[in-house]
């Protein structure tokens, strides 16, 4: 059984009380998140932190990799992106942080790009439906096969951090963020769980308890102010 929480974008305090509930109600259970864990709200150190001092366990987003190569790859595509994807409120909450940044950053770097778990497969965006034609029908069992795809296509829209195509059904739950929703929403023809609910705009911070590929409980925290405000 595990626990994974969705984009949290900065929003500090909302996944503190939702981390919270999760522990209160699950001791000891281990801890996910889909990532884009800054950027959009205002405490992007103090999430990255909360992170890294819990032990949760998280697949860098689009946002994240952003974050990492402006300071790593400034000319790549990722730097270069997220200028446009809301950098001010991330270099602003590390602004008297400069050295734990570099720690954080290397943590990111560090991250997988996915978890294959035996209760789910976790990762940003998703596996696109795009990939299918590189599987033999023995894929479920198989599924390393996808791995040189997946880190070839880690700029593409295709990509674990980007697409927004239809989902590949991997023959167990698969849970992702990256497009938003109002409410946790279950896909049935990927079985894939879409988790991010838009903390950062005013909405909440969710996640879900899984078992053998079966959602055991939703858990939700609505957007404090002070993490948007």
């Amino acid at each position: 059984m595990v626990a994974v929480i969705g984009d949290i974008h900065g929003c500090f305090y909302t996944l503190e009380e939702l981390y919270k509930k999760i522990i209160r109600n699950y001791p000891g259970i281990e801890v996910y998140t889909v990532g884009d864990l800054v950027d959009r709200g205002n405490h992007s150190y103090e999430v990255v932190k909360f992170i890294i001092e819990n032990n949760i366990i998280f697949t860098p987003g689009n946002h994240d990799y952003m974050f990492l190569h402006f300071f790593k790859d400034p000319s790549s595509v990722f730097a270069r992106s997220w200028f446009f994807n809301g950098n001010e409120s991330t270099l602003e909450s590390y602004e008297n942080h400069q050295e734990e940044m570099f720690i954080h950053l290397d943590y990111i770097k560090n991250a997988e790009l996915y978890y294959n778990l035996n209760d789910c497969f976790i990762c940003h965006a998703g596996i696109s439906s795009q990939y299918e034609k590189y599987l033999s029908p023995d894929f479920r069992i198989n599924l390393e096969i996808l791995e040189p795809y997946i880190r070839n296509d880690i700029k593409s829209d295709r990509g674990i951090m980007w697409t927004r195509d239809p989902l590949l059904n991997l023959g167990k739950l698969q849970i992702v963020g990256h497009t938003k929703q109002q409410e946790i929403t279950l896909v049935e023809d990927s079985n894939s769980v879409y988790l991010d609910t838009g903390a950062c705009v005013g909405n909440k911070l969710s996640a879900v308890i899984v078992h053998d590929s079966s959602i055991i409980e939703t858990i939700d925290e609505k957007t404090h102010l002070n993490d948007i405000i």
